[in-house]
Parts: C-alpha cells; sequence; structure tokens
C-alpha cells in the first residue's frame, strides 16, 4: 500500500494546482460520470463494480465508460478493509521483519483502495457533481482514519523500526534504502513513536482537519458560482472581445438570466477581464467582489474555518515536537528550515516592490495623461498595464490569438519540442473511453519505438470541473509493479462558440507547456517502488520540471513552428514574435509582488502556535499585519490570493506556496545550461531525462538537480529574470 498516495487522495480532492495562470470554472452543475444516487456496498455486486477488479483495458486504463456513482463507495469500503487486513498481516507475521516481507509487501498492498480512489479523486476535481462532492465530504476523515490505522499501527512500526535500525547491514541498493528510510519518516512524522494518550489525539485532530480542509475548498467552488457577476447591458462590456461578450451573454442564458450577461470569476484575485474592460466601476465591483471572497459574511465565508484548521495543525505539529506547522511541513522540502524560506522571501520582497511601485507610477503617469483625477486602484493595474504594454511595445496582446490556435499549440508546440528534445512520439487514440465529450486521449511512443505512456488531455473549462490547471496520474510507472504510466493534463481554457476555433491567450499557451512539464515529469519515471514514482518528490522541487518546460513555448525554433494563423496558415510576422519575446520581463514587479504577497501569508500563518492563530474575527486584519510587516502591503497589489480563498494552503501546498519562487530559481538555472548547450538537441534532452526527470523521488531532490547541472543552483538567472537584480 503506498503510503504516500493516501496523502495524495487529499492532495486531489483539495487544491492539486500545479500552476499560476489560474481559471475558474464558471458555475457548479450536476452533471458527472453517471447519475445514480450513492448507494450502500450491500446494493452492489462484485461482478457490476468495475473497480473490483483491475481494468481489462489497454495499460489498464480506467473504465470510465463503466463507472457511474454508485461504484466509488462500496469499492472505498472493500478497498480500505481489505487494505487493512493487509496491513494485519504485515504487521502480525510471525517472522523476523525483512525488506521483503515488510517493506515491499506495504508497497503492494491496497491496489483496490488505490485503484477506487486515483480515479474518484481526479473526478472529484475534473467533473465533479453533488453526488461526488457529498462523498468526497464523507470518505475525507473515514481516510483520515484509515491512514492512522496504518501509520499508527504500533506492531507494524516496531517491523519498520527495526529494519530501519539495521539498514546497513541488510545489503540493500540506495533505492531501497531510501524507501526503508522514507517509510521509517512517515511513520515517524504520523505519531508512530507517540504515547497511546497522543495518539489518538492524533486521530482526532486528523478527522476534523480532514473535514474542514474540504469544506473550506468546497466553499470556495460554491461561492465563485454564487457571486459572478451580472451585467444588465452590453454597453456596460466595452472593451471586451465579441467571443468574450457572447460567452457572458451565453453564461446568462445558461442561468436563466436571458438578455444579460455573467461574468465568472476565477480563483485568484485578478480577473482577466479587468484588462479590458473600459467602465472603470464594473472593474471595481468585480474585483472588490472577488477580493471579499469567504470573507463577507453567509453560507460560504471561510474565516472561522481557516482559523480552525490552522490552530488544529499548529497543535498536531506540536504534539510530533515541533514549534508549527510550518516547521512540520518545510522539515521534509528541500528548503528544510522555516529560517530559509523566511530570508529567500525577504531578500525577493524589497526588490519587487521596488519594480512594483515604479511599475504603479507609469501607470499613474498614464491616468494623469488621460486627464482623469484618481488614484490607480487594484481594479485599475490591469487595464492601464494592457495600454502600456501596447504604447512601449507597440501591440495588443489581443493580436496574438489568432496564431495561438488550441491544437496547433499542442501538437505543433507542445508535441513538437517533446519530440525534438527526447525523441519521443504521439498517435491520438479515440478507441478507448473517456469521462466527458472533449477529452482527447493519447498513446505516447519512445524514441525506440516501444510505448511510454498514455496521456489525457482535458483542456477546456465547465461547470463540473474545479478552477486553475493540474497534472495527475491515474496510473504511476513502477518497476516492481510492472505498471506504465498514465497521466493527465487539466486546464480551464473558455470553450468557444460551436464551429468556432478555440484561440488561447498567451498565459494559457504558457500553462499548456508548464503543465505538460509535469506529465513528462511522470511519463519518463524509470524507478523500482510506486512510492517514488514520477511527480512524488518534494513539493518544492515538483514545480522545478514543469517550470524548464514553459522554456520552450518561447524557443524560436519551437514558437514559429505553432504560432500560425488558425485561417491562413501564415506564420506570426517576425515583427510580432520579436515584440513578444521583448514583454517578457513586463509587470515583473506586479507579478512578483503579488505571488510574494500570498507565499508571505501562507507563512505568517502556518508559523503560529495554536494559541497564537487569530480568531475568525482577526483573520483579515493578521493577514493585512502580516503584509505590512513584511514591507510587502500595496493597495494596488493585493495578494494573489487572499487567506480566506487560498485553496492551496487547505491541501499539498499548505506551509508550501513558496515553492514556486523556490523552484523557479533551480528553473532559471537550468534554462541558462539548455541555453549555453545550444537549446533544443536530443543529447540535451536525453541527459535532463537521465540525470533527473527519470529518477522521480528515488534520490534527494536537491542531489539530482546537482546530477544533472553539475553544480549547486544559482540565484543570479531568476533575479535577471525578473528584473530583480
Amino acid at each position: 500500500m503506498k503510503l504516500r498516495l493516501i496523502n495524495l487522495f487529499f492532495a486531489l480532492s483539495l487544491v492539486a494546482a500545479c500552476t499560476e495562470q489560474e481559471q475558474q470554472a464558471s458555475t457548479m452543475g450536476s452533471e458527472g460520470i453517471g447519475d445514480s444516487e450513492v448507494a450502500s456496498s450491500e446494493t452492489i455486486m462484485a461482478v457490476e463494480n468495475p473497480f473490483f477488479q483491475e481494468s481489462p483495458l489497454y495499460m489498464n486504463y480506467p473504465q470510465f465508460d463503466l463507472i457511474t456513482n454508485e461504484h466509488y463507495l462500496p469499492a472505498f469500503e472493500r478497498g480500505m478493509e481489505e487494505n487493512l487486513v493487509e496491513i494485519e498481516a504485515i504487521a502480525g507475521q510471525a517472522e523476523d521483519p525483512s525488506f521483503e516481507n515488510t517493506i515491499i509487501q506495504m508497497e503492494l498492498a491496497g491496489e483496490l483502495l488505490n485503484r477506487v480512489a486515483t480515479v474518484f479523486f481526479a473526478l472529484s476535481s475534473a467533473h465533479t457533481n453533488d453526488e461526488i462532492q457529498a462523498l468526497d465530504r464523507d470518505l475525507a476523515p473515514q481516510l483520515s482514519a484509515h491512514q492512522d490505522a496504518i501509520l499508527l499501527n504500533r506492531n507494524l512500526f516496531a517491523r519498520v523500526d527495526t529494519l530501519y535500525q539495521q539498514r546497513e547491514d541488510l545489503e540493500l541498493d540506495a533505492e531501497s534504502i531510501r524507501l526503508l528510510e522514507d517509510y521509517h519518516v512517515d511513520f515517524v512524522r504520523a505519531g508512530a513513536s507517540l504515547t497511546e494518550e497522543q495518539q489518538e489525539r492524533m486521530k482526532e485532530l486528523n478527522a476534523e482537519i480532514a473535514v474542514l480542509q474540504t469544506q473550506f475548498s468546497q466553499n470556495i467552488l460554491s461561492e465563485v458560482n454564487e457571486v459572478a457577476i451580472v451585467v444588465n447591458s452590453r454597453e456596460e462590456l466595452t472593451g471586451l472581445s465579441e467571443a468574450r461578450i457572447e460567452a457572458a451573454a451565453d453564461e446568462a442564458i445558461s442561468r436563466g438570466l436571458e438578455g444579460q450577461f455573467v461574468i465568472p470569476l476565477l480563483n485568484t484575485s485578478g480577473q482577466p477581464p479587468l484588462a479590458n474592460l473600459q467602465n472603470r466601476a464594473l472593474r471595481e465591483r468585480i474585483h472588490t467582489t472577488s477580493l471579499d471572497r469567504g470573507s463577507s459574511g453567509g453560507e460560504f465565508d471561510n474565516r472561522q474555518i481557516l482559523s480552525d484548521v490552522l490552530r488544529l495543525r499548529a497543535e498536531r505539529a506540536q504534539l510530533l515536537g515541533y514549534n508549527n506547522h510550518a516547521q512540520y511541513i518545510l522539515e521534509e522540502q528541500t528548503a528544510q528550515t522555516v529560517e530559509a524560506v523566511n530570508q529567500r522571501l525577504g531578500e525577493l520582497a524589497p526588490p519587487a516592490v521596488a519594480n512594483a511601485s515604479r511599475e504603479a507610477a507609469d501607470l499613474q503617469q498614464m491616468i494623469v495623461d488621460d486627464d482623469q483625477d484618481f488614484l490607480l486602484a487594484s481594479w485599475d493595474w490591469d487595464f492601464y498595464t494592457e495600454r502600456l504594454r501596447a504604447a512601449r511595445f507597440d501591440f495588443d496582446a489581443n493580436q496574438l490569438r489568432p496564431y495561438f490556435e488550441v491544437d496547433n499549440v499542442l501538437q505543433r508546440g507542445v508535441f513538437f519540442s517533446a519530440e525534438k528534445l527526447f525523441g519521443i512520439t504521439f498517435q491520438e487514440r479515440t478507441d478507448l473511453p473517456i469521462y466527458q465529450e472533449d477529452v482527447r486521449v493519447f498513446e505516447v511512443f519512445d524514441a525506440d519505438g516501444e510505448t511510454l505512456a498514455l496521456f489525457i488531455a482535458d483542456f477546456y473549462a465547465r461547470p463540473s470541473k474545479r478552477g486553475g490547471a493540474w497534472m495527475n496520474a491515474y496510473i504511476s510507472q513502477s518497476g516492481l509493479q510492472g505498471t506504465q504510466p498514465i497521466v493527465a493534463n487539466h486546464l480551464n481554457i473558455t470553450k468557444p462558440p460551436e464551429g468556432e476555433p478555440t484561440l488561447l491567450t498567451f498565459d494559457e499557451v504558457t500553462t499548456m507547456f508548464h503543465e505538460f512539464g509535469h506529465a513528462l515529469h511522470g511519463m519518463f519515471s524509470n524507478v523500482e517502488y510506486p512510492s517514488f514514482a514520477g511527480t512524488r518528490v518534494p513539493r518544492d522541487f515538483v514545480e522545478y520540471p514543469s517550470q524548464v518546460n514553459e522554456m520552450w513555448s518561447t524557443w524560436p525554433e519551437v514558437l514559429e513552428n505553432y504560432a500560425v494563423h488558425f485561417e491562413t496558415g501564415e506564420p506570426m510576422p517576425i515583427e510580432l514574435l520579436d515584440k513578444v519575446l521583448s514583454t517578457q520581463t513586463f509587470n515583473q514587479g506586479f507579478s512578483t509582488t503579488e505571488y510574494l504577497a500570498a507565499s508571505i501569508v501562507d507563512q505568517a500563518l502556518h508559523q503560529l502556535g495554536p494559541e497564537e492563530v487569530p480568531s475568525a474575527a482577526e483573520i483579515m486584519d493578521f493577514e493585512a499585519a502580516a503584509l505590512e510587516a513584511s514591507g510587502i502591503a500595496m493597495e494596488e497589489v493585493p495578494p494573489r490570493y487572499r487567506a480566506t480563498y487560498f485553496n492551496h494552503i487547505m491541501g499539498g501546498y499548505s506551509a508550501g506556496y513558496y515553492s514556486y519562487i523556490w523552484s523557479e530559481v533551480l528553473d532559471a538555472d537550468t534554462v541558462e545550461w539548455f541555453k549555453e548547450n545550444d537549446g533544443l538537441l536530443r543529447e540535451n534532452g536525453d541527459h535532463f531525462r537521465n540525470t533527473l526527470l527519470s529518477r522521480g523521488g528515488s534520490e534527494e531532490a536537491m542531489q539530482l538537480f546537482r546530477n544533472f547541472r553539475g553544480r549547486d543552483a544559482e540565484i543570479a538567472p531568476l533575479l535577471i529574470r525578473r528584473g530583480l537584480n
């Protein structure tokens, strides 16, 4: 039973966001795969439940055409029951512990539970409905208790501990020793060394946290649909493209508001329409509504939930011997300490704010030049930034969209760069079932022609899909299990009206390359043990390979291949191409500041002891004070996420949002390496794959970087990239 996968269940169900160009599905519907009522296990016979046996499809691809809502609960119930029987058999065996009869058996246990959980939590994010959400809430404490039943099993821990103490004498290879050591760490960090009384309290804390985290995330999705902006007249939308106006009209019709227009909100504080809307009052209404989410009262207010989660996390950390939750989390990351993270964020904040202040002055001057007498506000930033971009670089971002048709970007851009760099090829499969009509499946072939993986592409926003962009694995590679990876990428691109092409923004193009970087990390995995497969690396390392893959979106050979006009097939004019490349450092003060502000709030909230956690009424004041104390408070630049809709910190990024900038240090240094070595060459790709991408978590993360780069990372390339040097 892959212990880390249980942690992944919660990450998938709660956030699992993997990129910063996040978007939010507009409404919450009841569609999903199957519409039956959730049933008890007694109502489903084994032969009828597709989870009860390994999928007979190619590479054990999930049977999406057979899975309905009623299959989940029986499969979870049986999966947990079978898994506990397996664990008890391992813990209670008479034979002395050995690596094979203890560690290997745990790696192999829990197959049914893993099978249902990977599908359920993937679809609870990608294609949910009311029943799946209800089951998600019900399962959270059950899965937490199940994990505790394993990690707090004293007999099992005694066997693991015995092997750990003997590890130098067991004649194990390096990957096996690392697996044993990681299992031991997992047990200790879960509380295996605590007294029975302390373990009981640990179980209570874990169950409470699991329920609250799920509720917090579901509140975000419910409220973002509830507070979508209703506009009465087309005139108020002046500045938006005709396609966006039509999309707003269609959204209104879907809500029974024919004749009006609805602008859904996205995950982030900032909202895309602000860049084009000429109506300042409407810009203000959109942005203030966005910033007030989770903190303005009503059934979706998240302040009390957040306060409770912070207090419970802090208590749990102290029960385990840590000062706070941040210290507990960072111990397992490449950063390792609270001090290291605070130092990095503290170093970057002053130059970021200085840059943002210079940018604000430029925008204020534009307002003055327009004979306007108002001061720049946060809802004005994007609008005047786009005007400044057009004036400074003589182009409008909307000029790019005709050259970024979605299939061209995917096949002639994302796939093309992977083919050139790694020698892999792609063939679309239409014979495998999908869970939603817009989903596509590709078989991926290695350079030798052998099948490497299956890749699922799910790019369009819809009511049943949470916001953001992310990657997940339905099946992970493992030499021990003989499995090959099945990985998926999810974006939230607005689907155009029937018959019209899907034209992307430049941010959406970058996001597609980013997420495919995660997919490559999963597809190239070549490890023995499933616990180390693909992206199962420290949180502040996992974004690194995906950020590196973004570089190919603007690499001339790649960009010239995919950036062709959707109607004429003509390549993007070289002048426009040069302008795209010349804007890479534009507005970086704003981008860095809003990101760092969210990271600093995350750390401030999680570096508290239980008694220091602010009450619900104090949460927003605490956030403001933390930003002020860090010197990063700018009214014109609010945090990318305010605390009450900061979904990342309810899942895998609690005390870990800093990891994007931490990973970007490695990313920027790696981009320099590729440039120094002539870029898009097979030998470069093979070196990156062999030394780093294929190794998953089987070696210490920073050692993998050193294996690739030949030295430790240097921060200078990041400072230059973001204009902070």
